[in-house]
């Protein structure tokens, strides 16, 4: 009986660490230029931890205060949720600063790293082993996100499935398409379309007096042609609009005016997971995983899934932008 106790007690306790730790998932004591990773700031320190947990050091040498390239990436990349979750859950995080002395300065001559430098990362072993190459002078969301899910097999863990996800995003940016395909059911549609690869997003709405759903895809990935004809399987292609050309020669130039439904992702609203924030693509496979009753929370990351404990009836933030969202959300958290 005494064991049921004590494992209940367990059980009791991880969950109300899960709800009342979302408190801890920003760092506002620290410098802009490190956004809200919450980082170690000694190397020996990092390398203690990392004996402890088996987890890989990752290096950040950071300017604080710093330039502009420096408040951006810690404004923009280092406080990204999903960057700060995959830095806090799967590394141990070291800061050094590039422009001090002392024990900053012992770090960077023993990783050979200028002062006075631009934001620079490693992924190092406990033994001070670079694990992947050096990230140096490229300062966008994509090419650290790039850096992390390489080292992750590396070091013998998994990439989830969340971040996946959206490096897939972040690599279609550029790549980016849109088609408008007309149905019966603009909601069914949006459910069988967000599975195809290559998709990046879906939303309902109306073109032409018609149900539709826009597509947006990566053009690197998949061919519209290819949608098409798995959209056309599920009785959801009826009529293609585009507004350029495309490699789908049936397409419908002829695009009107658009309208969103007010009830786009409509699966995903009926459910209380409309309150997590979620980027484009991750909203499209949950609401398709709703939809075809199957666990969206396997593309969720652990702290969006424990936001839904808190959250389950706040209101939706489908389509609302993501980062911005994200940080409302924990404000809104008692």
């Amino acid at each position: 009986m005494k064991y049921i106790t004590f494992f209940s007690t367990l059980v009791l306790c991880l969950t109300y660490f899960n709800l009342v730790s979302q408190s801890n998932w920003t760092a506002p004591q620290n410098p802009e230029e490190l956004g809200e990773v919450h980082w170690i700031r000694n190397y020996d320190e990092a390398v203690l931890e990392s004996k402890q947990s088996g987890l890989p050091i990752f290096i950040l040498f950071q300017e604080v205060p710093g330039c502009s390239n420096c408040t951006t990436y810690g404004n923009k990349v280092l406080s990204h949720p999903f960057i700060v979750e995959m830095i806090e859950t799967h590394f141990v995080p070291l800061a050094i600063f590039n422009n001090k002395g002392g024990h900053d300065k012992k770090v960077l001559e023993r990783f050979n790293e200028p002062t006075w430098n631009n934001p620079v990362v490693r992924v190092v072993s406990q033994q001070g082993q670079d694990i992947v190459s050096r990230l140096s002078g490229d300062f966008s969301p994509l090419g650290l996100a790039s850096k992390i899910k390489q080292a992750l097999p590396i070091t013998n863990q998994v990439v989830p499935l969340y971040f996946d996800i959206w490096h897939k995003e972040l690599k279609g940016a550029s790549s980016e398409e849109e088609a408008y395909l007309s149905m019966y059911c603009f909601w069914t549609g949006e459910k069988e379309i967000a599975q195809l690869d290559g998709v990046l997003s879906t939303e309902a709405g109306y073109m032409h007096g018609k149900e539709v759903v826009k597509v947006t895809y990566n053009k690197d990935k998949t061919r519209l042609k290819t949608i098409v004809k798995a959209a056309k399987s599920k009785n959801c292609a009826d009529q293609v609009y585009v507004g350029s050309d495309s490699d789908y020669p049936e397409a419908d130039k002829t695009t009107s005016k658009y309208r969103i439904d007010k009830e786009v992702k409509y699966y995903l609203l009926k459910s209380p997971y409309k309150s997590i924030p979620m980027t484009p693509l991750q909203a499209a496979k949950v609401n398709a995983a709703i939809g075809s009753r199957k666990d969206p929370k396997v593309f969720l990351s652990d702290r969006q899934i424990a936001l839904l404990d808190v959250k389950s009836k706040a209101k939706s933030r489908i389509n609302q932008e993501f980062v911005a969202a994200w940080y409302e959300a924990l404000s809104d958290t008692p």
